[in-house]
Formats: structure tokens, sequence, C-alpha cells
């Protein structure tokens, strides 16, 4: 995003008819927040801060110590296209603070941030890219929306059967015109679904970009009187959704992933086998719904903690790229998962293979879709269930480590009561749409 000053920014308000300015942050679960507030108010937003009643945002604080206070970061300023030039609408990312001024535990931002930081006294630097599905659907008479897919094209498909292609091409011109890079889109396996690809970035742009993103998908989505769901697996019989991550490292401006030879660099494989080792403990917070566990195992999720090249069928692969473009990719995460806390695990995981030197295992090059059982005993696999993962992460004393208590505390409990709401379900199917299905 344009790196603005507190200067610059309140140059742009004044010269851009800009009339309501929205402060926008995500709860611990990365839903997005936001207040408005009128441009002779933003000066006091930087300089005070703009209080609001953090008991009514679930997981951050009680009724009795309710407020906390947001302070916009001037490099996030971003216009709203799909609102109108006059009177134009802005958003900027904020920070969560308390009424001292200290930093607030629950704020992901500021957790990601640190984890930045970090990483960069370790030596290295992260970017991250993200892969990003999801699908369309009809809505019906009433503007509500359905489990209808907005068409039945397939993998690449084009137009006419591809009914999605104009509507990815709006939000792809939308997000540039928010100063973010989409690489690529297309149509992907399921009826009605679609992937749009991002450029690298740094860990807290990338995660203020997916936050947008899924904004805009909704947004662009209802304007074409659609709904777009983010639901990791909206159909049994169709593929899910997913949110691939690549990673790659840096070290004095250089991608270490770049390698003329076959092999990577040790410290890479570090950096992978860190992830591989953490993966199962982190799931809870990469996979963060009951749904989310139904799409492992088949079209092109992963069970097994595994690597490979190229393969697919694994947890994490190197893909065929050249020069600055190397990198790992994650298979297992899917779009509903919180970014920030997501690419803060990621990133620990990492740099802990780092500083532990662990040596990378054995890749797989299987296609684990399709063998005997026989074949897999050797290999550990991912959570089976919501109700595994969190019990995986309550007993982890790494995700104790990288993550505020209070984060933790908060967000499992609200995971078990979720999963305690299935399992007490007599109709477990419509308990999944009740709590997800419009929210995703």
């Amino acid at each position: 995003m344009n790196d603005y000053t507190y200067r610059e920014v309140m140059q742009y308000i004044s010269e851009n008819d800009v009339k309501f300015i929205r402060l926008a942050f995500c709860d611990i679960f990365g839903k997005q927040k936001n207040i408005s507030i009128m441009p002779r108010e933003l000066s006091r937003a930087f300089e005070e801060g703009i209080c609001f009643d953090a008991s009514a945002v679930r997981g951050f604080m009680n009724i009795e110590m309710s407020d906390l206070l947001l302070f916009p970061d001037p490099t996030t300023l971003s216009i709203l296209p799909w609102r109108p030039s006059q009177g134009r609408v802005v958003r900027f990312f904020c920070d969560i603070k308390y009424p001292d001024g200290t930093p607030f535990e629950g704020d992901g931002r500021q957790v990601l941030r640190q984890a930045q930081e970090d990483m960069r006294r370790l030596g290295y630097s992260v970017k991250i890219g993200t892969e990003c599905e999801f699908y369309l659907l009809r809505q019906d008479e009433d503007g509500l929306p359905t489990k209808i897919p907005h068409d039945n094209a397939s993998y690449l498909d084009i137009a006419p059967l591809d009914k999605g292609e104009n509507v990815r091409r709006q939000i792809c011109l939308t997000l540039e015109e928010m100063n973010m890079r989409p690489e690529a889109s297309h149509h992907e396996q399921g009826p009605g679904q679609n992937e749009i690809d991002f450029a690298y970035d740094s860990a807290v742009t990338t995660a203020d970009n997916m936050i947008t993103f899924r904004s805009v998908v909704k947004t662009l989505a209802a304007a074409n009187g659609l709904y777009a769901s983010f639901m990791p697996k909206l159909f049994r019989d169709h593929a899910g959704n997913g949110l691939h991550i690549n990673l790659s490292l840096f070290q004095h401006g250089e991608n270490l992933f770049c390698n003329p030879e076959e092999s990577h660099s040790p410290v890479v494989e570090s950096f992978i086998m860190g992830i591989l080792t953490r993966c199962y403990e982190i799931s809870a917070f990469l996979n963060p719904l009951v749904n989310s566990y139904d799409r492992f195992g088949n079209y092109e999720a992963p069970r097994y903690i595994t690597w490979s090249h190229q393969n697919r069928s694994q947890l994490i692969r190197i893909p065929a790229a050249h020069g600055v473009n190397q990198r790992m990719e994650l298979r297992s995460p899917d779009p509903c998962a919180n970014p920030y806390l997501a690419f803060s695990l990621l990133i620990r995981a990492g740099m802990e293979g780092i500083e532990r030197g662990l040596k990378l295992c054995d890749p797989c090059n299987l296609n684990l879709y399709d063998v005997p059982a026989s074949l897999v005993r050797e290999y550990d696999c991912l959570p089976s269930n919501l109700n595994e993962a969190i019990k995986a992460a309550r007993n982890s004393e790494f995700v104790h480590r990288a993550l505020p208590e209070k984060i933790i505390d908060a967000y499992l409990s609200a995971k078990t009561s979720e999963w305690n709401r299935y399992v007490d379900a007599p109709d477990k199917s419509a308990m999944i749409d009740s709590l997800y299905f419009s929210a995703y």
C-alpha cells in the first residue's frame, strides 16, 4: 500500500472530497469491524484514538473494563472505490490500545508485527503471498443466499461456461484501485468456484490485504446479485475452499529459496521443517471451523504432514518457479483463518526451525490421494476434526510462546463452544450452515 505520512493523509483528506473515514480492525477470529468518523475527527484519532465498546466484540473485553481505543495506521489509507466519488469514503486499518496507551494483547495485527520484528532481529524477513478460493452462489428472490452455484464450469474454463469472469475482473480492478496487487484469477474446480492470487508482500501488509480482499469479494458479489462464500467445505462432492499460503525467506534482500542447485539452502530447509513440525499444533488457527476438517484428504487438500516438489497432494510443496518467485506453498489453511494469527504462527514456527537448525525430512513423492494405506502409515496426519485441533493447540508449548494468553484463552474457548454445539446438534449439517454459512 502507499506509504502515507500523517501530514500527507490530512492533506489528501482535505483535497479529495472525503466525507467518511472508516477505522477498521479485526476481532480475534479475523472478522473485520469498523467505526466511521467524520474528517474533522481524524486528527483526534491519530493523537488520542477513537474509543469503542470492546465488551461487545467477541473475545475482547468484559463489561467491567470495556473501553479500547483505535489508532489509524496512516500507511494503510485506501479509497473504497465502490462508494460514490462525491463524498468519498476511505479506510484505515488501526492498532488497538488500552486507554493508558499500552498495546491491547488481543490485537492480532500487533502480534504479527512483533513476529516480523523478531524474525528481522534474527537476520531474516518473510514475504507472504496468498491464493484464495471462494464460491459464487445465486440469491433467491428476497436477496438471501442459496447454495445454487453461479455456474457449472470447472477448472480454467472460459466464458460463457465460466459466468464468474466479469465478477473476478471487477474484483481485480477494484483491488488495484486500492493499491493491492492481484497477479492472476481463474475459475477453480468446483461449480461456481473461483480463485484470485496475489503478489507477495510483507506479512502485515498481506494480512491487511487478505481482510480487504474478503470484504471486496463479498461487496462486489452482492452488487452483482450473488453471494460469495469462503466456507472451507461448502459441498460434499466438490472441491473445498483453500487459502494456499506462499512463504519466501529473505536475507540482505536475497530470496534464500533461490538456489542454482537442486537442493535448498540449510536455512530454508530448517525454516520448512519448523513449519512441518508445528503444523499439527497450530491447525486450530489455520483451519478454524468445524467445517474446515471435512476438506482434508480430497480435491487437492492435504491430510498428511509431508512435503515435496510440485506434488499437490502434499501439505507443503515447492512450486516450479524461478528466481525471486521461488518459495514454499502451505496448502492446508482455509480462507476463514485470521490471517494475522495464522501468519504469526507460521513465521514463529519457521523461526524456531532456523534457531534449532532442524534437518528437513525426506520428501514424499507419492500421490497421497490414491495410495494403499500401508504406504502412508509412516506419515503423521493433520487433525481429523476441530476438537482434536483445539486440544493440540491448548497443550502446545509452542502456541503458548507464540501468542498472548488472552488470545489463546478466548479463541480456544469460543472454538470449544462451537464444537460442543456441533456435537449436541441433532442435524449437524443444518447446525454448520446456521453457524457459518452467512458468516463466511
